[in-house]
């Protein structure tokens, strides 16, 4: 289990502290709004109405023992520098800030953030990537070098072999399951051959999930 601090519950912030949560960790969420705090009190570890940009707020709440914390007021430079500042005063060993643009990016990284993510970019790349090919029938990115999509299977595959196509090989993807008439079949054997209508769970770099589209 980790430990992350968030501050900012917005619509992002309150987002990825539930998210965390959910995934099993213990999650700290921090804003001045009340209310905003009260909404989220039960679907996080701990919820504090408090102003993040008070190191005295910062050391009661013992942040220097969480793993990371995320900034997520995105619409404020200024607190987001502020509180990344206290944050690293503290000794926090990993922040994560929401940025509204580039400029606020290359700002928050050269006051000492670990990384800046820009929301609204991300989820645009990923919806581009998606509806990039017809074939791609969802595109999750693992990071900013691995993915994994559903896509259809391509038709020069349809009656082969994973042997015969050697897959893994020439494209340098994995094949690691297969959506058929409802059922998920994973485990493939090295035999398993491709038919009309099968989706495709491909688990691979960004770049050679691209290639695989254009068969």
């Amino acid at each position: 289990m980790k430990t992350f601090v968030v501050i900012g519950l917005g619509r992002f912030g309150t987002a990825t502290a539930v998210k965390l949560r959910e995934l099993g960790n213990e999650v700290l969420a921090i804003d001045l709004d009340k209310e905003a705090v009260n909404d989220i009190a039960d679907y996080v570890t701990y919820a504090v109405v408090g102003d993040a940009r008070d190191e005295k707020v910062l050391h009661s709440l013992g942040v220097k023992n969480y793993d990371c914390a995320v900034i997520a007021i995105g619409n404020d430079l200024a607190a987001s520098a502020i509180i990344t500042l206290c944050l690293k005063e503290q000794g926090m060993k990993k922040v994560v800030c929401k940025a509204a643009n580039d400029m606020e990016k290359i700002a928050l990284e050269k006051i000492g953030a670990d990384s800046v993510i820009i929301p609204e970019r991300v989820m645009g790349q990923k919806l581009a990537k998606t509806l990039n090919s017809e074939r791609f029938l969802d595109f999750i990115e693992l990071s900013n070098e691995y993915g994994m999509v559903e896509l259809s299977v391509p038709e020069r595959w349809v009656g082969k072999s994973l042997k015969e196509l050697n897959i893994r090989s020439k494209h340098s993807v994995n094949v690691i399951a297969v959506k058929r008439t409802g059922t998920m079949i994973v485990s493939l054997p090295a035999d398993f051959c491709f038919d009309p209508g099968d989706t495709l769970i491909v688990l691979g770099a960004n770049g050679d999930l691209d290639k695989i589209r254009k068969l």
